[in-house]
């Protein structure tokens, strides 16, 4: 079949809640992916970051089709051979005591809520029902009904509620806003140390390490969350890592798999995930053995192939060659690894025509809030590939 005609198929029985690029990919492989008639494209949007070992990597893919002969699923009613060995290499590799397995990332989110809650109450002695969590403005942490509750994008939340109650919103990178919130019902601090969704935003240089210093004095928990920005990401294993920051809790998902199945989890001190007993919270794919299998080599292809470390030096370089490029549509560049926002100017024309120009030309990216593309290719790509896309960027500004 061809493009247009899966898209008339798509359009007719598929849910309109998502407005992708028209394009129809078949296959990939590295940083590229090819559709139906064969063109091939560099991705530049890694499926949300959850593809920085690059599309179906050969590893991974092995992994993969060698466990799925052999086991997939049984369940946490009974135990199996490799969430020991999962959990043991993710918390060894991050610094964390302990690990709870989930599938989505807003599983790994409504999970930490639950932990801090949880928490509070056995805890840190908050009254039953008066628990609080601080958010911050422009987040992005998933699509459930209690995390859009804490959203401010009316597209994500409006018709949803009633809302879930709990929430404090205070404005993202700053310290004395983030200070008058806390209080004695006050549990958590949930955070992303770089809003993805918002455009690829970055707090101001110190927030993280005086919020995390604000959150001990207080007895509060810092959870980060690290589903987009972390495993390797913006150069560092996690971002946090840029402040010198450990989060009391942390979420990781997306990249922790390779993109080849959904896995999440949840990571802090045996002291907090301690206040889940049998039967207080589950999942029946959490800690799969497909999951385990794919994740265990996914961490070991990020670490043994340094992609943390060619994200770090790639990106420096792709951000510097995008901020040469001259054009009265771009306002400014900004990022941290190869995690990059191209941010437009109001007169512009919007970011999304941008984007189905640099589609006709063999990039994919993506466009948010109207006058910002982001760019986040798998962090296998190569330099010779960031100048060829650095290129064709050039041309499409130039000429639209």
């Amino acid at each position: 079949m061809t493009s247009a005609e899966l898209i008339a198929m798509e359009e007719q029985y598929g849910a309109h809640n998502y407005h992708p690029l028209d394009v129809v990919i078949e296959r990939a492989q590295g940083p590229w992916v090819y559709d139906v008639e064969g063109k091939r494209y560099l991705d530049c949007l890694a499926a949300y970051s959850a593809v920085n070992q690059g599309h179906c990597h050969p590893r991974l893919v092995k992994v993969i089709q060698e466990q799925a002969a052999k086991l997939t699923l049984t369940s946490r009613a009974f135990r199996n051979n490799l969430w020991p060995l999962f959990a043991k290499e993710c918390c060894e590799l991050l610094s964390y005591e302990m690990m709870l397995p989930m599938n989505s990332g807003a599983e790994a989110v409504e999970t930490a809520i639950k932990t801090a809650r949880k928490w509070g109450y056995l805890k840190k002695g908050v009254a039953d029902g008066k628990a609080e969590i601080i958010v911050c403005a422009g987040n992005f942490h998933g699509r459930t009904t209690t995390i859009i509750s804490f959203s401010d994008d009316p597209d994500g939340k409006d018709y949803y509620g009633p809302y879930t109650p709990g929430f404090v919103l205070v404005p993202y990178g700053d310290i004395e806003e983030l200070k008058k919130a806390i209080n004695k019902n006050t549990v958590a601090f949930l955070v992303e140390p770089i809003q993805g969704e918002a455009g690829v935003v970055a707090p101001p240089r110190g927030f993280l390490k005086q919020a995390a210093e604000l959150c001990k004095a207080n007895n509060v928990l810092l959870i980060c969350d690290e589903i987009q920005s972390g495993l390797g990401r913006t150069g560092k294993m996690l971002a946090s890592e840029h402040e010198g920051v450990k989060p009391d809790v942390i979420t990781i998902g997306k990249a922790l798999s390779g993109g080849m199945y959904p896995v999440s989890g949840v990571l802090s001190s045996r002291e907090i995930l301690g206040v889940f007993k049998p039967g207080t919270h589950g999942s029946t794919y959490g800690g799969n053995p497909l999951a385990c299998a794919v994740s265990r080599e996914a961490l070991r292809v990020l670490v043994e192939e340094k992609l943390p470390e060619n994200a770090a030096v790639l990106g420096e370089y792709l951000i510097g060659e995008l901020r040469k490029i001259e054009t009265p549509h771009i306002d400014f560049v900004r990022g941290i690894g190869l995690w990059v926002g191209i941010v437009l100017k109001e007169n512009a024309g919007g970011a999304r025509r941008f984007c189905v120009a640099l589609k006709e030309h063999g990039i994919l990216a993506k466009d948010t809030h109207a006058h910002i593309i982001r760019l986040a290719p798998p962090l296998v790509v190569t330099r010779a590939e960031i100048d060829w896309a650095v290129g064709v960027i050039r041309g499409v500004f130039q000429t639209l």
